[in-house]
């Protein structure tokens, strides 16, 4: 989470995005977010508060000047003018801007949707296999070679831009890779404005099910939901839902655990 400062220079820079929601200029950006935080000479020039906002742009464009876009350049500069809470806040912004340009760019191509549950179901295929989890999570591999065992995997399997996202993620991420990807997947529904209802059913739920629920915490909420379902049996019935930090606890298991405290 970014303080306050961070929050503001992110906002500030996302207006320059606005005009770039392009796969290219996200590409560009997930290069230089890698590029300024593995050089800290650059993140100080470009994070120097001493310096004006402007300078600080221009030292951005000059450094890529022939290396990106004018789109991503333009971006990058808007965020070099910011003040950032930290210098490391800086990359790491860059970063996030690099990933919402990409879902923008699937949002614009009609493959929103697609790019979320692609994203959601790769996250649980790897939670529910232990070796592929480990071996992303393998700190003796390089991140490239993290990054390439997943690579490998969904090439040519998913759209591109999940498999540009989820290739990233598991190369730059400190998370467990499961958890980075449903990280993705909850910002993919978040750029489409919906909320997203995590939801643990004791068994599959029909489409009808899935419909119903959906337009019923749409109803509560007052905003757009879209459900990532987990499969969880040990509910022994009924569903867990979560949105944010508020959680219905609607299945057998929650109602059997009431029902013993109510007892003591």
């Amino acid at each position: 989470m970014y303080a306050a400062s961070s929050r503001e220079a992110l906002a500030q820079a996302r207006t320059a995005l606005d005009s770039a929601p392009k796969a290219d200029t996200g590409d560009q950006l997930l290069a230089v977010a890698r590029l300024v935080g593995g050089n800290r000479e650059l993140l100080g020039a470009l994070t120097e508060a001493a310096v004006p906002p402007a300078q600080r742009g221009d030292v951005a464009r000059a450094v890529l000047k022939g290396k990106v876009s004018s789109d991503a350049a333009d971006v990058v500069a808007a965020a070099a003018g910011g003040q950032w809470s930290t210098s490391s806040d800086l990359a790491s912004g860059i970063h996030d801007l690099g990933v919402e340009a990409l879902l923008r760019s699937a949002s614009a191509a009609g493959d929103a949707d697609t790019v979320e549950d692609e994203l959601f179901r790769l996250g649980r295929t790897v939670a529910n296999t232990p070796e592929l989890e480990q071996a992303l999570s393998d700190r003796a591999r390089s991140p490239q070679d993290r990054a390439g065992l997943i690579g490998k995997l969904i090439a040519g399997k998913v759209n591109p831009v999940t498999e540009r996202l989820a290739v990233d993620a598991i190369e730059r991420s400190e998370e467990k890779p499961a958890d980075a990807l449903a990280r993705l997947a909850d910002t993919a529904a978040g750029i489409g404005g919906r909320r997203v209802a995590h939801v643990r059913s004791a068994t599959e739920l029909s489409d009808a099910q899935r419909s119903k629920l959906a337009k019923d915490l749409e109803a509560d909420i007052g905003s757009p939901v879209t459900l990532h379902v987990d499969i969880d049996p040990e509910l022994l019935g009924g569903v867990v839902v979560r949105i944010g930090n508020e959680q219905i606890d609607g299945s057998v298991a929650g109602k059997f655990a009431a029902v013993r405290r109510g007892l003591r």
